[in-house]
């Protein structure tokens, strides 16, 4: 099943994102050894040099590597991935607060219907 890509950004960026939150979220773990491209770009659904360019800007974050035997995999620096994990996250919550006060949310209003809520999801 393709991935669920958007038209309103660059495609390979998306895949950047969602190979980190693969990486993050514990589905490839430090060390592992990645799909090939040609793999990963017809799961994705995507041209394989869309692909190629995604692992290109993985490679040069550091969190790919490419090892000439065994293809890419994943960095073994869980402070690097630990570290994305929690910018990723940030992202999140910057985004959720944004969306909140444009509903009108103040930041007590927003922190009450957090603990208010936290036992519902």
């Amino acid at each position: 099943m393709a991935w669920n890509l958007e038209n309103d950004r660059p495609i390979y960026a998306q895949i950047v994102e969602k190979i980190q939150f693969q990486i993050v979220s514990g589905m490839y773990k430090a060390g592992d050894k990645l799909p090939s491209v040609r793999e990963l770009a017809a799961i994705a659904g995507v041209n394989p040099n869309t692909m190629q360019k995604a692992f290109s800007e993985l490679e040069r974050s550091g969190l790919i590597v490419t090892q000439r035997t065994s293809g890419r995999i994943v960095t073994e620096n869980e402070e690097m991935i630990d570290k994305i994990k929690k910018e990723m996250a940030k992202e999140q919550i910057e985004r959720f607060l944004e969306k909140m006060r444009e509903l009108g949310f103040e930041k007590k209003e927003i922190l009450e219907f957090l603990e208010n809520n936290q036992e519902e999801g």
